[in-house]
């Protein structure tokens, strides 16, 4: 096998554990199967990754540069704002529906954290990453389009995280895609009302 730098040889690993985590579920997942999953001998693993911990924190960093990648393009300014913000909350919207696998992993690796002893601050870095990340948007989009919120940035991010996240689970357990449009539609009216003076 050839030599690969350890950040890739990182990324392949985290990648592999996703799609691991995926399938088997995150107490089911071992690094032996990881190992496996990546094509690579366990002691690799072990040279990358120096805990459970820390591959779980690569986990949590890699699903959520997914679903950023293309948030972050969609939110180009668009004429209004309204169509911005909307076409933001739709790619995220696509990306669930094209990978509700990976979605639904976070949510069990929420809980998988909170159960375990010693990894409670895995769960609070999820959702600080949540926070950041809208943060990061909101600052992006505020620049590109001019805007000062209403409300503190980081008051919105936090709003926006509860309310995606309770979106994501709530389509996730009952599968009404419809009801969701329309409640993205409604989040993106409220979002406006709270960026535009």
């Amino acid at each position: 096998m050839p030599r690969m730098p350890s950040a890739e040889r990182r990324a392949q690993l985290t990648e592999a554990a996703i799609r691991a985590m995926t399938r088997d579920g995150v107490a089911r997942t071992t690094t032996r199967s990881i190992a496996a999953e990546a094509g690579v001998s366990l002691s690799v693993f072990h040279y990358c990754f120096d805990s459970k911990q820390e591959l779980l924190e690569s986990v949590l960093d890699a699903i959520t540069a997914h679903y950023i990648s293309v948030v972050r393009e969609a939110i180009r300014p668009k004429p209004t704002l309204r169509e911005t913000v909307r076409a933001g909350f739709q790619a995220y919207w696509d990306h669930v529906g094209a990978q509700p696998g990976e979605h639904m992993l976070t949510y069990e690796l929420t809980q998988y954290a909170l159960r375990r002893p010693g990894f409670e601050h895995l769960a609070r870095r999820q959702y600080e990453l949540y926070c950041q990340t809208y943060e990061e948007l909101l600052g992006q989009l505020c620049r590109d389009m001019g805007l000062t919120p209403k409300v503190p940035a980081p008051v919105l991010a936090r709003y926006l995280a509860a309310m995606t996240d309770g979106l994501t689970l709530s389509v996730l357990v009952l599968g009404d895609e419809k009801a969701a449009a329309a409640i993205l539609d409604m989040i993106t009216e409220h979002v406006v009302g709270l960026m535009e003076g």
